[in-house]
């Protein structure tokens, strides 16, 4: 029976997940597969991937802009995350400014990225207090069956690390149209989790409708050697100290997992 086609409620979920089990026939701490980097797909993006996470699938572009710095880090350049969620994605985006769920999802992968100063912003200095390089990262949902959080976070890790810089002529004008081989001055592999928490169970990587079943989340973001760099909950719901333990544990494992992926 292909359970893709059965409608599994609220209730159903919680049921499943406390007897350990999941529809599509999964652990609780299993993803789904495939997981696929696609690496350069814009022509016009300095850096760009398409990353599959069973049937997610988002899009990250990076673009780069000589910008005169801000006024309090004169010797750095800077980041921007910003995310789209299209209405082809799932019915429940709907067109025009980005919404909250867009909005929060920018902030939470911005947040690790950028707390675990992923890029070298002072390498992206130029001149001081007159001219550095500003990284621009978008995120786009092609297709949303759950768990936009991870696949983003591995998204625009992915396309930070596939970006080269632009070539700049002698009056200091970007050509967008060639670029060096010079690559962003990456530092380190940041990845977040986000683990929900449906019933008195944790999982990770979840659907839609275990999504909608789960009553709280928490975000974690962490560098190869464990550090973590940032942490968000989200939902209405409290977790305990030993539940934030138990989803630290799982989400640093995982990310161990996703990064194999990346490299």
């Amino acid at each position: 029976m292909n359970t893709a086609m059965i409608s599994f409620n609220k209730s159903s979920v919680l049921a499943l997940a406390k007897n350990g089990k999941r529809f599509d026939g999964r652990k609780l701490d299993e993803y789904r597969g495939p997981i696929e980097i696609e690496s350069s797909i814009s022509k016009s993006a300095e850096g760009s991937v398409k990353v599959t996470m069973g049937d997610t699938v988002v899009i990250a572009g990076v673009k780069l802009s000589l910008e005169k710095p801000y006024s309090d880090t004169p010797d750095q350049g800077g980041l921007m995350i910003n995310a789209e969620l299209s209405p082809l994605s799932s019915s429940r985006y709907e067109p025009g400014p980005p919404q909250m769920p867009a909005i929060e999802l920018a902030r939470v992968t911005d947040r690790g990225i950028r707390e675990s100063h992923v890029i070298d912003t002072k390498k992206l200095c130029i001149e001081k207090g007159e001219k550095a390089w500003f990284v621009i990262v978008d995120i786009i949902s092609v297709n949303d069956a759950g768990n936009l959080f991870d696949a983003a976070g591995l998204a625009v890790m992915a396309a930070l690390r596939n970006t080269t810089f632009p070539k700049v002529d002698d009056e200091g004008k970007v050509n967008y149209k060639e670029h060096t081989d010079e690559a962003l001055p990456i530092a380190k592999d940041t990845l977040s989790i986000t683990i929900r928490r449906v019933g008195k169970n944790l999982i990770v990587d979840p659907t839609v409708e275990e999504e909608d079943a789960s009553d709280a989340r928490l975000t974690v973001s962490s560098e190869s050697d464990g550090v973590i760099s940032a942490m968000q909950k989200g939902g209405e719901g409290t977790m305990t100290i030993e539940e934030v333990m138990k989803a630290v544990d799982l989400a640093l494992d995982k990310a161990n997992f996703l990064r194999g992926k990346l490299k």
